[in-house]
């Protein structure tokens, strides 16, 4: 009785007993779960917010327009807001594997917007936004700054001393975070990764553009591949730069397989050379161009002179302002980017083992071969392709015997120098191909000390001292021409050179101010007379024995080992047997425009249902040499088979 009354006398003093106690450890559970889940609401709806700011800016860095950022979001055939859920999605999981929230938005957000500002930058200098491949050529952006510093000093200080305190501030930020907010649990850790993993998988799964996605459509995700500028604008900054990923694996073309290249046909054409044969000289000029085309502008004395007089046709360039490699591929190749995902650099992505050129052909036929360019050997991925391309020895500014400058790069007096000691040297054939450096961009003001043209242009001042840095750039290439025609005049190894600008200087402003542009830069698609002025250089295909060729008009660099073996007295089943009958179809082969002899356009050809069976072999035989199994080689390429590639390899 005295134990139950304690008992009682316990309860009536108000200590609980073990079922209350078990009550109460419950409401106090319930009460956490119940925290823990306000908690991680209002998480994931501030990350919500934060990714749609995140959004915002990048899309506005990207486009340098505000109210075009807007327009991303206000318009529902845009997906903003997926875009935004997506963001959430990686912050939400990079959140759990930091183990703090916020982390993961002061590791993405520096990234991403970094990454919207130089796409922004390439957009407005070169035209094209940015692509993952152009990771790649980091470091020669990184190489090229010296030069861009130099033409913009104090911007170049202000870029410094703003990268110096947004690093200060984010690391300032990182540590604060980690101070102040608590880490998670281990179980809302891993719930976390449970919700994002698998959404974030889907997503992935829908960035392959080359299959057919309901869902990606009801998302309002509509690759446009064909024209990278319009799937930018629409799909945004992040999913167009995303499904750009996937760039680095070409697919077949439709319908392509080992009968399709049996079916294309084999031109009437054998590998025949002249018992007496010549060297053949190429020169690519950097940004070599007719700035008199600028209208209201006068240079005098007229700074392209020789070029003029000895002038075949123009080269129409697939690029604008930059990406010379990309021009340079299609020249030794006779093969054509227009094949090739927009964006793509071959040079950094595609040639990775031997791949024919005119350099494997004439070296199988006892030339030597030499590549000269007076920059660094690893620019553009030079030294690794032009092995893949059959050239024996490749010089660069390290390798040559003089390497003086002119301005800030090496001069093209020096290049040409070393072109002429080369030959002069050469026991056999020589077939030597070289890339000058001394009138790469940008064209800052007062670059060069002797000028000896005068500019008058209705432009500002600095464009105008810009443009007359450019002009006696192009004046010392055009010289450097001359130079060569008049010692391989008094040769007497017959020798053939040709000649050509790579793409149109980036003159930026001044072809706004001229009223030439307008904008910075060409846009990739226009009326074909309008892309005929903003794409084409100065062409010269020039032997000692016949002089110039004439009446070229305007042809893309594929088509160029055609008319110098044509000039050269040399025949080879595809670079004068298919591409000559091509060349009776078109001289201008680009990924929106073809372009006949009569001027005949043919505008978006890619997108059509039925393409020309010329255009569908040309690509069958480049992919089939490049990706394929060299099934092409006997009929096409015979110089590729066997010792040759094993030795080029």
């Amino acid at each position: 009785m005295t134990r139950r009354s304690t008992g009682k006398c316990e309860l009536a003093n108000g200590r609980p007993d073990f079922a209350e106690k078990a009550l109460q450890a419950g409401e106090i559970a319930s009460r956490k779960r119940g925290a823990a889940m306000v908690t991680g609401i209002r998480h994931a709806v501030l990350m919500v917010l934060a990714s749609a700011a995140l959004v915002f800016a990048i899309e506005w860095v990207f486009r340098g327009d505000f109210a075009g950022a807007v327009a991303f979001f206000a318009q529902p055939y845009k997906p903003g807001w997926t875009t935004v859920l997506v963001f959430a999605l990686v912050l939400l999981g990079l959140d759990a594997i930091l183990g703090r929230a916020w982390l993961a938005l002061l590791a993405v957000a520096p990234l991403t917007l970094t990454l919207a500002f130089v796409g922004y930058q390439k957009s407005l200098y070169l035209g094209d936004p940015l692509f993952p491949t152009d990771i790649l050529f980091a470091r020669q952006i990184i190489e090229l700054l010296p030069l861009l510093v130099g033409e913009r000093p104090w911007t170049g200080a202000a870029l410094v001393l703003g990268l110096v305190l947004a690093i200060t501030a984010l690391l300032y930020t990182w540590r604060f975070v980690q101070r102040r907010v608590p880490r998670m649990s281990y179980k809302g850790r891993a719930a976390r990764l449970v919700l994002a993993l698998p959404a974030l998988a889907f997503f992935v799964s829908l960035m392959d553009y080359a299959t057919f996605s309901w869902t990606r459509d009801r998302l309002q995700i509509i690759p446009m591949m064909w024209d990278q500028k319009e799937n930018y604008a629409s799909n945004g900054f992040t999913l167009a730069f995303a499904l750009n990923v996937p760039m680095a694996h070409v697919a077949a073309p439709n319908g392509y397989s080992d009968k399709a290249i049996d079916s294309v046909p084999k031109p009437a054409v054998d590998t025949a050379l002249p018992d007496e044969r010549p060297d053949i000289i190429m020169v690519m000029s950097e940004s070599f161009w007719d700035a008199g085309k600028l209208t209201g502008v006068t240079i005098t004395p007229d700074p392209i002179a020789s070029t003029r007089a000895l002038q075949s046709g123009e080269m129409f360039s697939p690029e604008f302002g930059g990406m010379t490699a990309n021009v340079e591929f299609e020249a030794l190749t006779g093969f054509s980017n227009a094949f090739l995902p927009a964006g793509s650099i071959p040079y950094q992505q595609y040639v990775r083992k031997p791949l024919p050129s005119m350099a494997t052909f004439l070296r199988a036929e006892g030339y030597q071969t030499l590549a000269i360019h007076p920059g660094t050997d690893w620019f553009w991925n030079r030294s690794n392709v032009y092995k893949a391309f059959g050239f024996d020895e490749f010089r660069s500014e390290k390798t040559m015997a003089s390497a003086v400058k002119r301005g800030p790069l090496v001069s093209d007096e020096s290049m040409t120098d070393e072109i002429i000691a080369s030959a002069d040297a050469a026991e056999n054939p020589l077939f030597l191909f070289a890339v000058s450096l001394q009138n790469h961009g940008p064209y800052e003001p007062n670059r060069y000390g002797n000028v000896v043209h005068d500019v008058h242009a209705q432009t500002s001042e600095w464009a105008r001292a810009s443009l007359a840095s450019f002009a006696e750039g192009a004046a010392d290439s055009d010289r450097e021409l001359q130079r060569l025609i008049d010692w391989a005049q008094k040769r007497e190894r017959p020798t053939v050179i040709a000649f050509f600008g790579d793409h149109l200087p980036p003159l930026g402003p001044v072809y706004v101010e001229t009223g030439f542009l307008k904008t910075n830069v060409a846009p990739r698609k226009d009326t074909p007379e309008n892309m005929l002025l903003h794409r084409s250089t100065p062409l010269v295909v020039w032997s000692n024995r016949s002089g110039k060729a004439d009446g070229l008009g305007a042809v893309s660099p594929a088509f160029l080992p055609l008319h110098v073996f044509n000039v050269a007295g040399i025949s080879h089943p595809y670079y004068t047997g298919f591409l000559g009958d091509l060349h009776q179809r078109y001289h201008v082969v680009e990924r929106s425009l073809l372009l006949s002899g009569d001027g005949e356009a043919s505008l978006e050809w890619a997108r059509q249902k039925e393409i020309d069976p010329a255009i569908r072999d040309f690509r069958y035989l480049q992919y089939d040499m490049m990706f394929g199994k060299h099934h092409a080689a006997p009929g096409f390429f015979p110089e590729t088979i066997g010792d040759i590639i094993a030795h080029a390899s």
